[in-house]
């Protein structure tokens, strides 16, 4: 059963999502009902003239920081001084960059102009943040997302030159700040460094347990 929000602050019962873990449509983005739905285990997830979906996945794609892997050309990069990482300095220009980025299989971006809005709202308020990649003073790859505590919901990432995302994602694990990547949608590339799905019982235990209230 999908339930339509109204105005007022409040989700249904996640077990009641769909088997796609789709939950619930309507509502806004606001940052209370933005944030009670990351605390609540849902996101939103829609498309350009539609209206707002909001997902509560039966299994999560995470990716523990403990459990990075780092192939060992990474390791090379890594090392080699070619990329510089800097984090919420430019949120306006990762979410940008993102909302552009090509993906296979899509022919738009789920990241529209409201989303972007509500997202740029949610970092000048100091709950989203981002991750920025520079190749010679040249943005060239980063990821944004929501902090709830030692948890980090990864929203979208991008990347103008090869491996320039995982250095991102890689400095997001090794900064020590985080017990927990959420990364929502199964990708290959995120699998290949560690990343993996949980019920979302588990993922909820692990919420409550390291996500501060906002």
């Amino acid at each position: 059963m999908i339930f339509r929000l109204d105005e007022r602050l409040l989700f249904p019962d996640t077990t009641l999502a769909e088997q796609d873990g789709l939950l619930a449509v309507g509502g806004d983005l606001s940052t209370e009902r933005l944030l009670l739905a990351y605390h609540s285990g849902i996101f939103p997830w829609y498309s350009q003239e539609m209206p707002i979906l909001w997902y509560s996945p039966h299994e999560r794609f995470i990716l523990f920081p403990a459990e990075l892997r780092i192939s060992k050309s990474m390791r090379q990069i890594l090392r080699s001084g070619r990329f510089t990482v800097t984090c919420d300095q430019c949120f306006d220009r990762v979410i940008q960059a993102c909302s552009a980025a090509k993906r296979n299989g899509q022919d738009g971006t789920w990241i529209t102009d409201d989303m972007k809005n509500a997202y740029i709202r949610l970092h000048n308020e100091g709950h989203a943040h981002s991750v920025e990649v520079w190749e010679q003073d040249k943005l060239v790859g980063g990821l944004y997302g929501v902090r709830l505590g030692q948890v980090f919901c990864g929203e979208s990432m991008f990347s103008l030159a090869s491996n320039a995302s995982k250095m991102a994602l890689i400095n997001l694990c090794i900064s020590g700040d985080y017990n927990l990547i959420d990364c929502q949608v199964h990708t290959e590339h995120l699998e290949s460094m560690g990343a993996r799905m949980i019920s979302r019982k588990e993922y909820m235990a692990i919420l409550q347990n390291n996500a501060s209230k906002g």
